[in-house]
C-alpha cells in the first residue's frame, strides 16, 4: 500500500509537470504549497497548473479510482475475474443517454446528467428483467440480462449516430464514446465527488461481508450474511460510481477489468485489501494514461484507445502468467 501510494504521488507530480508548457517539479510543489497557505495565483505557472492541469488530474484520479473499485466489487460479487464495471450495461446506458443529449443539442451539464441517468436506468431495467425471469436471485440470469440490455443500448447508440448531423454532432458523439478528460473543470469533479463517495462508502464499510460473499452463496448464508440484500447494495454502489464517472469521462474500458487483476497479484484476493489497492492502482494508472494521451502526439489521443492498447497486452500477459502457475 505504501508503494502504491508513492507511485500515485509520482504519477500526479509527473502529470502536473509534463506538457507543452513544462513546469519543474520543484515549481509545482512550491505553487501547491503557496496555494495551501492561502496565497494568490502568480504568473503563468499557477494559471497552467490550477486552471488546466490540476482539474484534469483530479478527474483522472476520481475516474480511475471509481472504475477500479467498481471492477473489484463486481469481480468479487460474481466470483469471476473477467467481470468489468459495464457487465450490467451501465457504460452503454450512460453512453446512450449522453449521445441522446448531444443529438438534442443540450448543454454540457445536461449531457452529463443524461449520461448519469442513462447508466442508472439501464441497470434498473436489467434488474427488473432478471427478476421477471427468475426472481432476480440467479447471478447468471442477471449477467445475461445485462448483456441483452447492453446490446439493445448499443444498437440505439448506432441509430443515434445514423440520425446525427455528420458534420457537427457525429464527431462529438464519436469523440465522447472514445473517452476523454479534455475540458474537464473543477466544477465537474465537485459535482460527481459526492456521488462517488456515496457509492464507495458502502463498499468500504461492507468489505468484510463482500469478501465472505466471494466464497459462494451457501457459505455466506452459513456465516450469517444476507446474500440478496448485500448483492443489491453492492450492485447499487458499483453502478452509482460507474455511471457518475462515465458521465464526465465517456466510455473508458479495461481499467475496471485490468486494475483489480494487478492489485490481486500484489495484495492477494482478500477484498478488504483488494479494494484499497485497486483504488490506488487505478487512480495512478488513469493519471499516467491521461498524461500520455495529451503529450504523446500533437493531437490528443482518446483515453479509450490508449487503455485498450495498453490493457490488452497486459491482460494477455496476466492470463498467460496465471496459466503457467496452474500447470504443475
Amino acid at each position: 500500500m505504501v508503494l502504491l501510494g508513492a507511485a500515485l504521488l509520482v504519477a500526479v507530480l509527473a502529470a502536473a509537470s509534463v506538457g507543452p508548457y513544462r513546469i519543474p517539479p520543484a515549481d509545482v510543489i512550491a505553487a501547491l504549497a503557496r496555494r495551501l497557505m492561502g496565497g494568490t495565483a502568480v504568473g503563468t505557472v499557477d494559471t497552467v497548473l490550477f486552471q488546466i492541469r490540476l482539474p484534469r488530474i483530479l478527474a483522472a484520479l476520481l475516474v480511475g479510482a471509481a472504475l477500479s473499485a467498481a471492477g473489484a466489487a463486481y469481480q468479487s460479487l460474481f466470483r469471476n475475474p473477467l467481470v468489468s464495471p459495464d457487465i450490467l450495461g451501465v457504460s452503454t446506458g450512460a453512453g446512450l443517454g449522453a449521445v441522446a443529449g448531444i443529438l438534442l443539442g443540450l448543454p454540457v451539464g445536461a449531457i452529463q446528467f443524461l449520461g448519469f441517468g442513462g447508466g442508472l436506468a439501464t441497470v434498473l431495467v436489467v434488474i427488473l428483467l432478471a427478476r421477471s425471469l427468475r426472481g432476480g436471485g440467479d447471478v447468471l440470469v442477471l449477467v445475461l440480462a445485462g448483456i441483452v440490455v447492453g446490446a439493445l443500448a448499443g444498437a440505439a447508440i448506432s441509430l443515434v449516430k445514423v440520425l446525427a448531423d455528420p458534420y457537427d454532432q457525429l464527431p462529438a458523439i464519436t469523440f465522447w464514446l472514445l473517452g476523454s478528460l479534455a475540458g474537464t473543470k473543477v466544477n465537474d469533479v465537485l459535482a460527481i465527488l459526492p456521488v462517488v463517495l456515496a457509492g464507495l462508502v458502502p463498499l468500504v464499510l461492507l468489505r468484510w461481508r463482500i469478501g465472505v460473499l466471494s466464497l459462494g452463496d451457501d457459505e455466506a448464508r452459513a456465516l450469517g450474511v444476507e446474500v440478496v440484500r448485500l448483492r443489491a447494495i453492492v450492485i447499487a454502489a458499483a453502478t452509482l460510481i460507474t455511471a457518475s464517472v462515465v458521465a464526465i469521462s465517456g466510455v473508458i474500458g479495461w481499467v475496471g477489468l485490468m486494475m483489480p487483476h494487478m492489485a490481486r497479484l500484489l495484495v492477494g484476493p482478500r477484498f478488504d485489501r483488494l479494494l484499497p489497492a485497486s483504488i490506488l492502482l487505478g487512480a495512478a494508472f488513469m493519471v499516467a494514461v491521461d498524461t500520455l494521451a495529451r503529450t504523446a502526439a500533437r493531437i490528443e489521443i482518446p483515453l479509450g484507445v490508449l487503455t485498450a492498447v495498453i490493457g490488452g497486452p497486459i491482460f494477455v500477459w496476466l492470463l498467460a502468467r496465471g496459466r503457467r502457475r496452474a500447470v504443475p
